[in-house]
């Protein structure tokens, strides 16, 4: 994955993020993007967007309590779970939108 492929990505899955949630905060940590409700507040973040070297994870804070009945979250820590995207193509967003908005209600 080239630097403009992972930008490319990381601008599409902010913009689905922001479009899903508009009123949410954007929060610059880990190396990423954090979204947050609730800026003053650690519990008020609900997702964020990282960029590894081969791919770009939308990570979940609560992942956990999310109903995923196609199984297509990753990630078996106690709450977090994530997408992972490779490609623009992998993107599906009405799905990044559900777990989305599903994440920012709890």
């Amino acid at each position: 994955m080239t630097d403009s492929e992972k930008q490319n990505l990381i601008e599409l899955l902010d913009s689905l993020v922001m479009a899903a949630v508009p009123k949410a905060t954007k929060v610059a940590k880990y190396g990423g993007t954090l979204y947050t409700l609730k800026p003053d507040e650690k519990e008020g973040q609900f997702c964020g967007v990282f960029p590894y070297k081969t791919h770009v994870q939308l990570s979940f804070a609560k992942g956990n309590e999310l109903a995923d009945p196609d199984g297509l979250l990753e990630g078996g820590g106690k709450f977090r779970r994530h997408l992972t995207y490779k490609s623009l193509d992998d993107v599906d967003a009405k799905v990044v939108k559900r777990f989305t908005r599903g994440s920012s209600k709890l």
